[in-house]
């Protein structure tokens, strides 16, 4: 069981409150975390990551026990807690301007 938590915007476009609670299917990590989450709110395709490459889209970040996992590669594993349900997974809007 992974727990996922999305910016308010993504979380009103899925129709959920408070944290997603996934079964993912082999290791824990950012990819298999986000096809769960994709495979289970499909209107979530292509707003965190591009439809065809799957990398993360500008502006996304993700984090997991005070960490910026946002550079690590999809299928580096997420930290023990966050596999275990412990922590759950981050999913941030970044804030840019001036």
């Amino acid at each position: 069981m992974i727990r996922v938590v999305l910016p308010t915007h993504l979380r009103t476009l899925a129709r959920v409150a408070g944290e997603v609670v996934l079964d993912v299917e082999g290791p824990a990590t950012q990819g298999s975390v986000l096809d769960a989450l994709e495979a289970v709110h499909p209107v979530l395709r292509g707003t965190i990551r591009d439809h065809v490459t799957h990398r993360r889209r500008p502006f996304v970040r993700f984090f997991a026990c005070e960490e910026d996992l946002s550079h690590e590669p999809p299928d580096a594993p997420l930290p023990q807690a966050v596999a275990s349900g412990a922590e759950p997974f981050l999913v941030v809007g970044a804030m840019a301007g001036g």
